[in-house]
């Protein structure tokens, strides 16, 4: 949560607190039901209602603040403590004493790490973190302060971090299970799968039915590509529960997804209906039916979806993923005003969440501008290996479509969008400090990492990230005969296919404002051009126009330039089954049609702006 957010939500709270202890307790509670609109989820506005409703004397109110307020955020003495006093009072001995347990319990707890816990529970990680590392200066053997540090770390986005901290932690207590389940979900969100997948392992060994080491390994598999396995794996999942509540929903969202990637969307889309039925209140599976782009939805789904949205108490982050589920609906629905409206406002919620800065990629490109002698004077560098295909470009580009044509190939295997080259590329954002000797060993250390993702043992493999565009410079240097192919789309069909997709919460920050997405498909166009200067004929560019309108010759220049001799089965491209994990995974598994080519126009009334940012690109990308 921002510095600012943070200050305006403990305004609320100090205003309704001050109210509260100046007798004017209806006040206190209403700007207690203000901060709820904007922060539900704040334990602490909970704990200071209970404390307003103990002032009414209105009891039983007062027990439910107190509990939401503890089930929330259940390192809240207070909280506790006036639980205890309030059973107490009803005669509820049982429930008196388990309160009291707990503040007992948080009492032999140090206070700083109490205090901490609290913090992190409420999004304020800043705070927590800097609690917890003043603590540890002191105490610099508590395994638990130091894993609730890497959790803080682990929620704020700082993986390597707490990569570190849990490693530090399962050196002094090897048989902190919690922890090493903690360290696998911080390999996980980094996509380190395979190390992920050992700590998996080695957590079932010990507990074989313990219900979040089997969902670890599901996500691993996820991972790794694996889908197969996870199907029967949530099924079993799903067995042992109730079919409502947000555990349930959650298992039958990743069961669908897995069954949408095999290419069972039937099943899927019944899994995703699922989810909703087992939690309503949810935006992402809706989104998911929508995203399977051949969903369409009933005008009752539609009313319920808008009304969802529009309750106050709907959460941002659901906000965000019904937004995007109704700009689909009612686009297919052919009411392109309304379609946009939510479009918009999805994008609004969505770029108001992200970190992205625009002048951060701008940088980053310009670091990786080198001159045509720089790559002379290195030939010969890094692994001469021919196996990888590298697809870039832009997302919503085709690129799907032509890992879908290339993985037809009986000699080719489609992986999914790989990290590995982006992680490679990390320490060496200026290319002059990168030697023969780190070449040669990034190279290897690039098709070792990624030769987990290889189950078919086909020659040659594609890693499709379109982002990778940034780094062709590194790939010429760590493996010089990797092929390199640019997909291309043109820019209003491209940046509006962008602007309607969601990818989720932390993915492609560029598409979420219109000047951030033209910016960055500028910045596309700059670098494969500098590319295409200093490294002629080094990239194959493919247009997506081509594709649709002359499908058997651009199949063929595709081919040739892998050096492959034609198969039918790349026209035949839609019939090929294989796990496809991207937004475009239902379209490429139909024939091509024209329908995607001028799509982007029916929103014309309302693409000035993007037109205006676009400039002369509109004519250039052709270049």
């Amino acid at each position: 949560m921002n510095t600012s957010a943070v200050a305006a939500r403990d305004g609320l709270l100090q205003r309704a607190q001050e109210l509260r202890l100046g007798a004017r307790l209806p006040e206190a509670l209403a700007v207690l039901a203000q901060l709820e609109q904007e922060q539900p989820r704040f334990s602490r506005l909970h704990e200071e209602r209970g404390k307003c409703l103990v002032a009414m004397q209105a009891i039983a109110g007062a027990i439910g603040a107190f509990v939401c307020a503890v089930t929330l955020n259940p390192t809240l003495p207070e909280s506790w403590h006036l639980l205890a006093q309030l059973y107490r009072h009803l005669g509820n001995a049982d429930a008196a004493a388990d309160a009291a347990q707990r503040v007992a319990l948080l009492e032999q707890l140090p206070q700083a790490v109490v205090a901490a816990s609290a913090l992190h529970a409420d999004g304020d990680f800043e705070a927590a973190a800097a609690m917890l590392r003043q603590y540890l200066q002191q105490d610099v053997a508590n395994v638990g302060a130091r894993r609730l540090l890497a959790r803080i770390c682990l929620d704020a986005g700082a993986l390597e971090e707490a990569e570190r901290l849990l490693q530090s932690v399962l050196a002094r207590a090897p048989d902190f299970h919690a922890a090493r389940l903690d360290y696998a979900m911080a390999l996980l969100q980094q996509q380190k799968h395979l190390q992920a997948k050992r700590q998996a392992e080695h957590l079932l060994s010990v507990d074989p039915a313990q219900r979040e080491y089997r969902k670890l390994l599901g996500a691993v598999c996820i991972g790794l590509g694996d889908y197969a396995p996870v199907v029967d794996l949530y099924a079993q999942l799903l067995a042992e529960i109730p079919h409502r509540g947000f555990e349930a929903a959650d298992l039958r969202l990743w069961r669908g997804n897995a069954l949408k990637t095999l290419g069972r969307t039937p099943e899927a889309i019944e899994d995703y209906q699922a989810a909703i039925a087992a939690f309503p209140e949810g935006g992402v599976a809706w989104f998911s039916l929508a995203n399977l782009k051949v969903y369409r939805f009933a005008p009752e789904e539609i009313a319920t979806m808008r009304s969802a949205e529009s309750r106050p108490g709907t959460l941002s982050v659901d906000r965000c993923y019904l937004c995007f589920a109704l700009g689909k609906a009612l686009e297919d629905a052919g009411d392109y005003a309304a379609a946009w409206a939510y479009y918009e406002r999805g994008n609004a919620v969505q770029r108001a969440a992200s970190r992205y800065r625009h002048e951060d990629t701008a940088a980053r490109a310009q670091q990786q501008r080198v001159a045509a002698s720089f790559f002379a004077s290195r030939k010969g560098w890094g692994v001469h290996e021919d196996s990888p295909i590298f697809i870039v470009g832009m997302p919503r580009s085709g690129s799907t479509l032509v890992e879908q044509i290339l993985a037809s190939h009986s000699a080719i295997e489609g992986t999914q969008e790989l990290v590995e080259l982006g992680r490679c590329a990390v320490p060496f954002a200026d290319l002059s400090s990168l030697s023969a000797a780190a070449a040669r060993r990034l190279g290897q250390q690039y098709l070792d990492e990624t030769r987990v993702y290889r189950t078919l043992g086909r020659p040659y493999f594609i890693d499709k990230m379109p982002n990778n565009f940034l780094h062709i410079g590194l790939i010429q240097l760590i493996l010089p005969h990797a092929k390199i192919i640019d997909v291309r789309r043109e820019p209003m069909a491209c940046c509006v296919g962008n602007w309607k997709q969601l990818y989720g919460t932390d993915k492609q920050g560029f598409a979420y404002a219109v000047q951030d997405l033209a910016g960055y498909y500028r910045t596309y166009l700059a670098m494969m051009r500098h590319w295409e200067h200093v490294l002629p004929g080094r990239v194959l560019r493919v247009s997506y126009e081509d594709l649709v309108e002359d499908l058997e010759g651009t199949v063929r220049r595709l081919l040739g330039f892998c050096g492959l001799p034609v198969e039918p089965a790349c026209f035949q491209f839609y019939a090929t089954r294989r796990s496809v994990r991207t937004a475009s995974a239902e379209q490429v598994r139909r024939p091509l049609s024209r329908d995607g080519l001028h799509q982007w126009q029916h929103f014309a009334p309302w693409l000035a702006p993007l037109q205006a940012a676009l400039g002369d690109a509109l004519v250039t990308y052709r270049d």
